[in-house]
């Protein structure tokens, strides 16, 4: 979803705005990410527009920072809500120069440091996932033998 409240007179410049390298002109969110949106920040604005409308409003006013220097697929909005995006090329779009536009794909929200301590440190948290799963796994390959 384009930045639809943004309004231009005589320019000929796309819209974007500034993320690291990437340069962003449209937002798009996936059903797994407005799931998790319901689901970890908030039940009544769950709306794709609202969370567009809340996306574009955090990344005009610099709150969308990287949560890792070197990786550039997490990012942390306000220095509490913990996302996943991805990027990729938005076909026949360039700014005045010719750089390409970017389009984000919100992958997931991940949740609020605030209230899930365990998001502080992603590295450990995947790691503890990843093992957790893998016990799961044996015990129920355990089961079926």
């Amino acid at each position: 979803m384009k930045d639809k409240v943004m309004g231009r007179w005589s320019t000929y410049e796309p819209f974007f705005v500034q993320l690291g390298d990437k340069k962003v002109a449209d937002i798009v969110i996936t059903n797994h990410a407005k799931l998790r949106w319901s689901d970890r920040i908030s039940s009544e604005n769950n709306s794709l527009e609202e969370i567009c409308a809340f996306l574009w409003e955090k990344l005009k006013n610099d709150n969308m920072v990287p949560y890792y220097r070197n990786e550039e697929d997490v990012y942390l909005i306000d220095d509490d809500l913990v996302v996943v995006a991805e990027f990729s090329h938005l076909e026949h779009e360039t700014d005045l120069v010719g750089n390409p536009l970017h389009k984000m794909i919100i992958v997931t929200f991940l949740g609020k440091m605030s209230e899930t301590m365990e998001l502080r440190d992603l590295k450990s948290y995947y790691s503890w996932l990843r093992h957790s799963r893998r016990m799961t796994l044996i015990k129920n390959s355990r089961k079926r033998r």
